[in-house]
This record gives structure tokens, C-alpha cells and sequence, in this order.
């Protein structure tokens, strides 16, 4: 499927990379840099969702999305790992946990922008119930992250990983430029997606990076290896 992510901001912490472990596949190995394991919070819109030669869906083609990940390599090939997505269309969640078996929740999202700055706020009910309300702007010039910086260790990532209930691994290719991104400023006013998710982040404020635009593809996923366990 191809989409548009708009507005994007990338907020990472560095984490003790021990209680990550134990959150993942066994199969998979998590990436740590400095010592150090990274957890990203990622919220975004999402516009022009559609199937591969089908027009966008008139449902579920814009909308507000937050992700919770960490970054994990397997066979010599990094990708992403999603501890969470939560999203502002019920037509995408239901079709990603479906498709993809990625842990997708419905939420009560806005965003836009007000005086230059983006405004986004998530509220997720039920038994895993989360929330994050943030304001955030870009500063200084667009650059590409330089390969072996830790900027480029952290966005410049081609794959995703997921498992379904039955334990199988999955992998699906993602396709897009190398990011476009800017420094950023962001006053995160509540964050529970990640605890939500059994991840601690550090009481210190994140690395924050801002890109206006991606145009991304992504392929089917297709399985990797055996059952895991955890």
C-alpha cells in the first residue's frame, strides 16, 4: 500500500535495553548504540492511504496516527519494532491488525497546526487505555541524516517486524526517500502510550527531529524463520 506522512515528529529516548529484550521475539535481536536502546514516539497524519492500484480509501485517507517503537535487527536487516500504533480510523486499524498482525488501537486523535506549531492529542480507551496530548515546531535547516550518525541509526530503517498470535515472525518492506529532517522543539504535556505498553522511558527529555513530508510504500508482509517464543 502507498501513503503520506505529514508533520512528523520523532521523539526518542534512550532506554536500559534489558527490560526491552524481554518485550520482544526471541528471534530478534534489539539494536543498541552506545550502550543504550532507543524508544521512539512518533506521532503524525497520515494522508492518501490506498491500495496498490486503487485510489485512496474515502473512509480512511487522512488521519492521525502514534506509534510507540523501538529499532531491532534480524538475518543482517533492520527494521522497526511497534510496541503500539494507535490511529484515528477504524477502516486502517482493523486492516493493519488484519494484514499486518501489528498491535493497532482505535483513539480519539486531533492534529493540526495552530501559529506554526502542530497540536496532537490521542485518547485511547478500554483495557489498555493511553494518552498524549504535545506541541511541537521545527527549527533551523532541512538535512539528510549522515550514514553512522545516530540520527540515521534511528530513522533510516526499511522494514518492520511483527508477530501474530500464533507466534509467527513477519517482515514487510518499506519503500520512501531518506527522511528530510529538521531539529525540533516539542512541549509534551502527557505521555502514557509507552507505559501503556509495559516500556519505561528515562525521566530526561528526548532527541527530537521534525519532517514535514514522507511518501512511503509499503509490501506485503512475509514471514521470517519459525514460531518464536517469548
Amino acid at each position: 500500500m502507498a501513503q503520506r506522512w505529514h508533520d512528523l515528529l520523532f521523539a526518542h529516548w534512550p532506554c536500559d535495553p534489558a527490560p526491552l529484550r524481554r518485550l520482544l521475539p526471541a528471534r530478534l535481536s534489539l539494536d543498541v548504540r552506545d550502550g543504550c536502546a532507543w524508544v521512539g514516539v512518533v506521532p503524525f497524519v497520515v494522508r492518501g492511504l490506498r491500495l496498490r492500484g486503487l485510489p485512496p480509501f474515502p473512509t480512511a485517507h487522512a488521519f492521525p496516527e502514534l506509534n510507540v517503537r523501538t529499532y531491532v535487527t534480524i538475518d543482517d536487516k533492520p527494521g522497526v519494532w511497534f510496541f503500539s500504533l494507535d490511529a484515528a480510523s477504524t477502516l486502517a486499524v482493523v486492516g493493519a491488525r488484519l494484514g499486518f498482525s501489528l498491535p493497532y488501537f482505535r483513539a480519539a486523535m486531533q492534529a493540526g497546526r495552530v501559529k506554526g506549531e502542530m497540536r496532537f492529542t490521542s485518547v485511547r480507551r478500554g483495557r489498555r487505555r493511553a494518552r498524549f496530548a504535545a506541541r511541537y515546531r521545527p527549527h533551523g535547516q532541512t538535512f539528510n541524516a549522515v550514514p553512522g550518525s545516530l540520527e540515521h541509526f534511528l530513522t533510516e530503517r526499511y522494514c518492520l517486524y511483527a508477530a501474530n498470535r500464533a507466534g509467527r515472525l513477519w517482515r514487510a518492506e518499506i519503500q520512501h526517500p531518506p527522511w528530510s529532517l529538521r531539529a525540533a522543539s516539542a512541549e509534551i504535556d502527557v505521555n502514557t502510550v509507552a507505559a501503556a505498553a509495559r516500556v519505561r522511558l528515562p525521566a530526561g527529555s528526548p532527541l527530537l527531529h521534525f519532517s514535514l513530508r514522507q511518501d512511503v510504500r509499503v509490501w506485503a508482509p512475509v514471514g521470517v524463520g519459525r514460531r518464536f517464543a517469548r
